[in-house]
């Protein structure tokens, strides 16, 4: 590829040109989507492109109101793999100091409707699990 615009050439033609250049040298042969049509833009819909790029990343962003719901489900599914009581508890009073905190702080979004666990009563089960 040729340097910079030359003298007299106009941006258009000198984008053009550079597209040709690249093109030519195989610039782009061989990337992921060759031959594939682009997605279609959604800029009606509000923040568009950042839906399209969590989706594409596998993230989501939850108002941490419903987010709480979910990491709660995720660490009671986890302690089974816990072989220690002492870990289990610890876990439950991280959660439940992180419930505290949400229910302390959320301003916006849906109403939180997660209370502090029953430790003794999830240890228990826990117990009871393992026997």
């Amino acid at each position: 590829m040729s340097g910079g615009k030359k003298s007299g050439e106009t941006h258009e033609s000198f984008v053009e040109r550079q597209i040709r250049e690249a093109q030519e040298e195989g610039a782009f042969d061989r990337l992921s989507g060759a031959g594939k049509p682009l997605p279609p833009l959604h800029p009606e819909e509000e923040a568009w492109w950042i839906k399209r790029k969590l989706r594409a990343e596998r993230l989501d962003v939850l108002p941490e109101a419903l987010e709480i719901r979910r990491e709660v489900d995720r660490v009671l599914e986890s302690l089974d793999a816990l072989a220690d009581e002492r870990r289990v508890r610890e876990r439950l009073q991280e959660l439940d100091a992180r419930i505290r905190k949400v229910n302390r702080t959320t301003i916006a979004g849906p109403p939180t409707s997660v209370g502090p666990l029953d430790v003794e009563a999830v240890v228990a089960r826990w117990r009871a699990r393992r026997r």
